[in-house]
């Protein structure tokens, strides 16, 4: 039994089931992102957690108490919001305590958490000012410390940074990240934004249509995705996924493709079992980042394989380059460094690391396991 507890839960308006059978638990200081595109249930579950939705089946339990039917106000959580909803008649040191007053707290103990709170988020010199007088980035702050200042068991974040610009929202993830890593405090935050999933999270559940489509770390939402959405939805730029026929040479399983001039290329796989997949259909998925040229392959590999096909776009993006060509009918992009001698066009030797490859079974979309 975890910290926070979702067993076996779902959701349902009317006769359509938006949530179904969820079964999450969260241990005491993880920071667990529901991500997924919008529409996918994330923010409902979120909002079932808080006990602003009510349950439709199954048990929600916060250090082992049952959670159904309690009262928002009596679960001991704190939510920070899209919308920051601050009192904008009241100062920021007002909002903040604001919740303390209601819950009856002394006025010195009041003051020491707002003084404490204030200190941490470095927002001491707002604490006189009125949310409209405050920047995008100080309105989320405030947020934040009124959740802090009440010391709750689960903090709630339901897309906090979607109303920033891009830098502030880099900025904030990073003071989030920091205040978890100070702090310890169990959180569960939604966003849509896969790259904060990946760089907030201790885990990260991948949802969509309702339905968890794989709990698991960073690296292992990353590394073995659990299916084809999953594989897609994290990582920027997407994995390519690739139609492919497997064949053995010499007892070892190969994928094999067709390149842009309807030759075909064989890549060995590391996965042995894929030998029982002889002459079928599969979907080969690689990370940009595997594919590249002699000079940037992984030197600890023991699977990398030669590829020549032929360029059609190349992308300077800084400290990249994003070199595009067709493999199996599909646009393929390698991810290459910024320094890559490559032209559209030319006939190049990329080089594919074949130990971070995955293979997906096209009928059910979901990953062939070794």
């Amino acid at each position: 039994m975890g910290f926070l507890d979702i067993d076996n839960t779902t959701k349902a308006y009317g006769s359509v089931q938006v949530l179904h059978n969820v079964d999450i638990s969260v241990e005491e200081g993880e920071f667990l992102v529901l991500v997924g595109p919008s529409g996918c249930g994330k923010s409902t579950l979120l909002n079932m957690i808080a006990g602003l939705e009510e349950i439709t089946s199954g048990e929600i339990r916060i250090k082992g108490d049952v959670m159904n039917g309690v009262h928002p106000s009596k679960r001991n959580i704190a939510m920070v919001f899209q919308s920051y909803a601050l009192y904008p008649n009241m100062t920021v040191g007002k909002n903040i305590t604001f919740g303390l007053e209601m819950h009856g707290v002394p006025k010195p103990e009041r003051d020491k958490a707002m003084q404490e709170v204030a200190t941490l988020l470095q927002i001491e010199q707002l604490l006189d000012r009125k949310p409209g007088q405050l920047s995008g980035g100080q309105r989320q702050r405030v947020a934040m410390g009124r959740a802090l200042v009440r010391n709750p068991d689960v903090f709630l974040f339901d897309e906090p940074l979607s109303n920033l610009d891009a830098k502030l929202r880099v900025d904030m993830r990073t003071e989030i990240k920091k205040l978890h890593q100070k702090l310890g405090t169990t959180i569960v935050y939604v966003t849509h934004d896969q790259i904060e999933a990946m760089t907030l999270s201790t885990r990260i559940a991948v949802m969509n249509g309702g339905y968890v489509q794989q709990l698991g770390t960073p690296q292992e939402i990353y590394d073995s995705p659990a299916n084809i959405f999953v594989a897609t939805f994290m990582g920027s730029p997407a994995m390519n996924v690739i139609p492919a026929i497997v064949r053995l040479q010499s007892g070892v399983p190969q994928a094999e493709i067709t390149r842009h001039d309807g030759s075909l290329a064989h890549l060995p796989f590391s996965q042995a079992n894929l030998a029982a997949w002889d002459g079928r259909e599969i979907l080969l998925g690689i990370r940009p980042e595997t594919i590249t040229d002699t000079d940037g392959a992984d030197r600890k590999s023991a699977n990398i394989a030669p590829l020549n096909n032929r360029i059609v776009v190349t992308e300077p993006a800084g400290s990249d380059t994003f070199v595009s060509m067709s493999l199996g009918g599909k646009d393929v992009i390698a991810r290459m460094r910024s320094d890559a001698e490559v032209r559209p066009g030319q006939d190049f030797d990329f080089m594919v690391n074949m130990e971070k490859a995955v293979a997906f079974d096209p009928e059910t979309e979901a990953r062939i396991l070794p």
